[in-house]
């Protein structure tokens, strides 16, 4: 099968990408999997990580990501239903491998899933054309564009799960987000927006700003280092935004938790500038605000993500797309941070 692969580990990743014509197929899928046939694969930030090599993962190479794709279901291991042959598909990337419950553990209400990544931890992903993943991982979005479908799902799904149920957005309350322009964040927007939410953004691109306007911000902030949160506290008349969507991280996260109102939350997916960030503690305990770390999402806030993309009410913000042949340059606009949207290659 064609697959586009990681040859080593090593920053620029783009120059260590290749289009391989013959890599080896997947094998047949095990119990509780599907074989899936790739239409369409999406990237992420993750992508990078597997070039990049994630600290304390040891992967080996070469090996093939792809955490996003649309594809139609070729063969089903046992114990899956049938039904789900020749069914078009999305699929949740993280599969949920806590462990069991052991003697005397504490009871574990809080605690979240451990999940493990199809295109990082296992190879191949869905830039191949052929992958595994689990059925319970699926969702049939019947004949929807792949393109589409292959752009909305796991920064849908993060999205989703970090501001609603997670952070509880309520329709109506003001929302701010940061460094507009990928995947999670113009995701966040469209979800925001469905809920009639006001939302405001910041991007150190005009471009970017002038994008996101066309998708509903009603506030776009351009980020030059300064301290935004006063902009954003006057749009709101000096209120403050009811959550905050941060994936910026230490360049940013001081001024969202100056832009929170009381009881806000901060809600974070990730840290693209650095984790080490300053914060201002005494805002935190007398505002009674809320940080709350989100990864990904499970399988039953996938599937109420999809039927919201099957009917209309969700969809990706597409930036470009390429062929497989034309996969480093692909990568290359993933690292360079040039994309609005997500980049997807069409296999077909």
């Amino acid at each position: 099968m064609r697959a586009v692969v990681v040859t080593r580990q090593g920053a620029p990743v783009a120059d260590n990408i290749q289009l391989a014509p013959e890599f080896p197929n997947p094998p047949p899928p095990p119990p509780g999997e599907a074989q899936l046939r790739t239409l369409c694969s999406a990237f992420n930030h993750m992508d990078l990580w597997v070039g990049r090599g994630v600290p304390g993962l040891e992967l080996t190479y070469p090996r093939v990501s792809g955490c996003d794709g649309c594809a139609i279901v070729e063969a089903v291991g046992d114990g899956v239903d049938e039904a789900w042959l020749g069914r078009r598909v999305i699929y949740n990337a993280a599969i949920d491998v806590s462990p069991p419950p052991r003697p005397g553990d504490p009871p574990a209400s809080h605690t979240p899933p451990t999940y493990e990544l199809i295109g990082e931890h296992r190879s191949p992903g869905a830039h191949a054309e052929l992958f595994n993943a689990p059925a319970a991982n699926l969702a049939d979005v019947g004949d929807a564009d792949p393109i589409n479908a292959a752009a909305f799902g796991l920064c849908a799904l993060t999205a989703y799960s970090m501001i609603v149920t997670k952070g509880d957005l309520r329709p109506g309350q003001s929302v701010l987000i940061t460094g507009i322009g990928g995947g999670v964040a113009t995701s966040a927007l469209a979800i925001a927006k469905h809920l009639a939410c006001p939302v405001a953004v910041t991007s150190r691109h005009q471009w970017k700003l002038d994008r996101a306007a066309d998708l509903g911000a009603d506030l776009c902030v351009l980020d030059s280092g300064q301290d935004w949160s006063r902009d954003v506290r006057a749009w709101t008349s000096k209120r403050g935004v009811d959550m905050a969507v941060d994936s910026v991280g230490k360049a940013t996260h001081l001024s969202c938790i100056k832009s929170l109102a009381r009881g806000g939350a901060y809600v974070t997916p990730g840290c693209t500038t650095g984790p080490d960030a300053t914060t201002d503690l005494a805002r935190l305990f007398w505002n009674q605000l809320r940080i709350l770390g989100s990864t990904m999402g499970s399988n039953d806030e996938f599937r109420e993500i999809a039927a919201l993309f099957r009917v209309g009410a969700l969809a990706p913000v597409v930036d470009k797309v390429f062929t497989p042949d034309e996969c480093v340059d692909a990568y290359r606009r993933l690292e360079a941070g040039d994309q609005f949207g997500k980049i997807v290659i069409d296999w077909r």
